[in-house]
């Protein structure tokens, strides 16, 4: 099974006991590995209905077909499980040198299922894997959780953890590797926490077989000489994801004061250059990485002075900041640092922290509620102290750790209609009433309010086509025009592909479906082409709704918050503008994807064509 070592880990955690088990050649046939095999997984083993933060739910790591070979950044993998936010199916990615340390062991994925009686932690190497007791890292955080852990099994190994928002069961607690780099939402921390694991512990040598080794090097090294003449490489090299805050703003699409408008006076103060002056140290990269997009950063003024870590990224700053209204971009850092030790979901902690200022902004949470503190728009060590409260349940923090949806059933008074999420996730600071169509790709990914599925937001707000995506497929007009819904279709494939690969997304702004699909031929010695591939994306896509359908979801939840849909943009390039034509964009979309326009069901044709006709029985009664 080239690509992949063809075994997984399961981990029954309530007996304590690990297996081995054999990935089915038509499984990987099917789904390759990453997302979509633990999405079959996941819907076979997690009966309907479990409770997320419940015995029967389960926590699936999967890599990808091409983590850990010489392919430019490659080294992503994915959980999969039910959100304890959300209710639904859930995905979150993750980068950085773990997931390759992982797959060096000489297993593909794990499936974590039932809870530990006790607080424990898995340790891998080639030749065993085996729970240990993690009663003496209970209560610690991500930084020092990774130092004792090392400290005990050698500084070799790599840990993949929990902080104590994951302990706490924070509804978005994210699963920290690599100290800095998070697989961050939906909650996967919390139910990581639930089950009593810490962490995970790596260690191995075993190499990727891949078919055609020498013909895979040479595209491969290829890849990295098209890269180095990329612009896009030198734009994120110089200034990390932030580089879009500007391109974004002079859309009128930056979310400020919990999206009441996007216009937002002191830019300048948080923007790409502001990170680079104030507190960047050197950008830093993920395994493979030609890119690196990250910021390694210390604070040097300030009441946190000589704090380091990495970060903060784009929508750090747009959810602490623009969402917020703060404009201390040492703040903003710590933030990011506090969200990294704690184990929290950045984006999902801004978005409810700016959702509690609006609460408090209009009388629907007071002094009273609050714990003393004053929630103003624009406070910062606000904004610190509720990331703190937050983690650890204390007082305010307790309702904030629900996450916006459940703090606006609870509230009521309105708030629903400025509570910023789809189907329970929190969304990302693009404002889709400035474009259109991140507005209709928000509403129907498949996670909830979310970016990443189709990363409709590059073509859209930053003018930057997706190269991976062939002329064959869109042409030059469709691309040019990201409001066509064809183009968010695509993008939703060939992303999932992505995501089966292990491979960046970013690299979809980089290099063509050609170089793609060399790299699979030469990886699994068979022919391919880019249908092929879109193809697999398509059945992992078409997999994850099936789960959603089968939990309850309709086309009633494929819909936005009403601020977006019924409040105009009061002021900026985008002024006057709501998200009118979500209907019809709906409407087109169900009908390229081949869904039902009624139910939002994928129609037992489609099933049929993708040969996931095992599926028809159960959601569609036949």
């Amino acid at each position: 099974m080239y690509g992949a070592h063809g075994e997984i880990l399961r981990v029954d955690l309530s007996a304590g006991k690990i297996s081995r088990e054999k990935i089915p050649q038509d499984l990987f046939d099917k789904f390759l590995t990453g997302a979509g095999l633990a999405t079959h997984y996941l819907y076979h083993e997690v009966p309907k209905g479990a409770e997320p933060l419940g015995p029967e739910n389960e926590l699936i790591l999967m890599t990808g077909a091409l983590t850990g070979t010489t392919a430019p950044s490659t080294g992503r993998f994915n959980w999969v499980f039910k959100s304890p936010l959300t209710n639904i199916w859930a995905q979150s990615n993750s980068a950085g040198f773990w997931g390759v340390d992982f797959k060096k062991t000489g297993f593909d994925g794990i499936i974590f299922q039932g809870v530990s009686p006790k607080p424990v932690y898995l340790v891998i190497t080639e030749e065993n894997a085996e729970l240990r007791d993690a009663a003496h890292l209970w209560g610690k955080n991500v930084f020092e959780t990774t130092e004792v852990i090392k400290k005990e099994l050698g500084e070799e190994y790599n840990v993949d953890c929990i902080g104590i928002a994951g302990e706490n069961l924070v509804r978005y607690a994210g699963i920290m590797n690599d100290l800095h780099r998070a697989a961050g939402r939906c909650g996967g921390g919390a139910v990581m926490g639930y089950k009593k694991l810490k962490a995970i512990a790596v260690l191995g040598g075993k190499p990727v077989e891949i078919a055609n080794p020498s013909a895979f090097a040479e595209v491969a090294k290829k890849q990295f000489e098209l890269l180095d003449q990329s612009l896009f490489k030198v734009t994120l090299e110089t200034f990390g994801t932030n580089a879009v805050i500007d391109l974004v703003n002079v859309r009128g699409g930056f979310p400020t004061r919990n999206w009441q408008t996007c216009d937002f006076p002191q830019i300048e103060e948080i923007n790409a250059q502001a990170l680079s002056d104030k507190v960047l140290v050197a950008p830093v990269g993920c395994f493979a990485c030609p890119l690196k997009c990250g910021r390694s950063s210390q604070i040097r003024k300030g009441k946190f002075e000589g704090d380091r870590g990495e970060g903060p990224e784009y929508e750090t700053v747009g959810t602490l900041g623009g969402q917020c209204q703060v404009t201390d971009m040492e703040a903003i850092t710590k933030g990011h640092y506090l969200c990294n030790d704690y184990g929290l979901d950045t984006i999902s902690m801004g978005s409810t922290i700016a959702f509690a200022m609006e609460c408090y902004e209009k009388g629907i949470l007071t002094k009273s509620d609050t714990d003393g503190l004053e929630l103003e728009f624009g406070n910062a060590d606000v904004a610190i102290e509720l990331i703190h409260k937050t983690a650890k349940r204390e007082g305010i923090g307790d309702l904030l750790a629900e996450g916006t949806r459940r703090m606006a059933q609870k509230l009521d008074k309105g708030s629903e209609k400025f509570a910023m999420q789809v189907k329970g996730l929190e969304l990302p600071a693009y404002d889709s009433r400035a474009v259109q169509i991140t507005g209709l790709a928000y509403a129907v990914a498949n996670r909830g309010g979310d970016h990443i599925t189709a990363y409709i937001q590059g073509p859209a707000f930053l003018d930057i086509p997706f190269l991976v995506i062939p002329d064959s497929r869109i042409n030059d007009v469709l691309v040019a025009d990201p409001e066509d819904v064809h183009v968010l279709v695509e993008l939703e494939n060939v992303m999932a592909a992505l995501d089966t690969l292990g491979a960046c997304k970013f690299m979809g702004f980089c290099l063509d479906s050609e170089e793609w699909v060399k790299l699979v031929e030469h990886c699994f010695g068979r022919e391919y082409n880019y249908d092929d591939l879109a193809r697999i994306g398509e059945r992992a896509y078409n997999l994850a709704r099936v789960f959603n359908v089968r939990e309850g979801i309709t086309r009633a939840d494929d819909t936005l918050p009403p601020r977006l849909l019924e409040e105009p943009l009061p002021e900026g390039p985008a002024a006057g503008k709501v998200n009118e034509n979500l209907p019809a964009m709906l409407d087109k979309y169900y009908e390229l994807r081949g869904w039902d326009k009624a139910t939002g069901k994928p129609t037992p044709e489609k099933l049929k064509e993708l040969g996931l006709e095992e599926y028809i029985a159960e959601i569609w009664g036949q």
